[in-house]
């Protein structure tokens, strides 16, 4: 039984079949790394931006798009796909790029929607209003606000502070987007409480939803430098699992968990090899917080009663 309002859930409510994103590397860049803030990035950050990188090796949105579309359909023709726009700051550039950007995903075959990842400096008043005028029936905009506390956000190399993320998402709902916030658990200098403080600060804000990602180590970053010289551990899988079960219950049941656990792309993780058990982290989450008595909102909204997703 459902623990947390999950994306398929929020799909399958919406529209009756299962909704698979197709990420798609835009070519995008980052001012972390371009140089109008800096050239390092952040600390967790690789070559690809946590995305597939195919954007890098010459592949179009529109090539990345026809392999994946085909790939899915060949086992189910029934189900629909959403384009996931999810390497770097998708929206850092030049407006009239984000504008023939959105057009192509627009006129992808069978796209029914779009998720646009981007930090949280890279909006402004005209790209979100070009982002609310995308003509598709699901658009989210997810932003990677990691953190509540400007201190970890300097310390994780960051470039911008938690008022700069709250301000961002307020703009972005007001144009009426669908907004899903990023937080990560684990960020060096962080403990639970700072973590918690986190998302009860990340759920006071109108977000449609949320991605909780545990920190992994991934190659070529300076979080790997600094975790091979001892100086950085991440949690254990048993603390991350007791990190989640203390933070769902304080999540409001109509937020969409997009995620719960980090997802490294192959060849990647440099450590904690957990981290690659996806489907183990969740079968640990919904254990612990079936043993807990627990769900997603039971000590924020629905104290009493089950939400809808979850069989009330």
């Amino acid at each position: 039984m459902l623990r947390w309002h999950t994306l398929a859930t929020w799909f399958r409510r919406r529209y009756g079949v299962r909704v698979q994103k197709i990420p798609l590397d835009a070519g995008a860049t980052c001012p972390n790394r371009d140089g109008t803030l800096s050239h390092d990035g952040c600390l967790f950050c690789n070559d690809a931006g946590s995305g597939s990188g195919l954007g890098l090796r010459g592949l179009s949105p529109a090539e990345q798009w026809r392999r994946w579309h085909d790939k899915y359909t060949a086992t189910d023709p029934d189900r629909r796909f959403m384009a996931y726009l999810q390497s770097f700051s998708n929206t850092y550039g030049p407006v009239d790029r984000l504008r023939r950007l959105l057009t192509e995903i627009a006129a992808l075959p069978g796209c029914m929607g779009v998720s646009i990842g981007t930090r949280p400096d890279c909006l402004d008043e005209e790209r979100l209003a070009l982002l609310a005028a995308v003509p598709l029936p699901e658009v989210w905009l997810e932003l990677g606000l990691q953190s509540a506390h400007d201190a970890t956000l300097r310390r994780v190399r960051r470039g911008h502070d938690a008022a700069t993320s709250a301000r961002a998402v307020r703009m972005a709902a007001q144009a009426g987007l669908l907004v899903c916030g990023h937080l990560m658990a684990g960020l060096p200098g962080e403990d639970y409480g700072d973590f918690a403080a986190s998302v009860d600060w990340a759920v006071s804000l109108p977000l449609a939803g949320l991605k909780l990602h545990n920190v992994y180590v991934p190659r070529g970053t300076e979080l790997a430098r600094l975790y091979a010289r001892g100086e950085y551990a991440p949690l254990t899988r048993d603390e991350y699992v007791d990190w989640v079960c203390g933070v769902l219950p304080r999540i409001p049941s109509a937020i969409v968990l997009h995620r719960i656990q980090a997802d490294p792309a192959p060849g990647e993780l440099e450590g904690p090899s957990w981290a690659l058990d996806k489907r183990g982290i969740i079968t640990d989450v919904r254990r612990a917080l079936t043993a807990r008595g627990l769900w997603q909102g039971c000590r924020a909204d629905v104290p009493d009663a089950r939400p809808q997703w979850f069989g009330g």
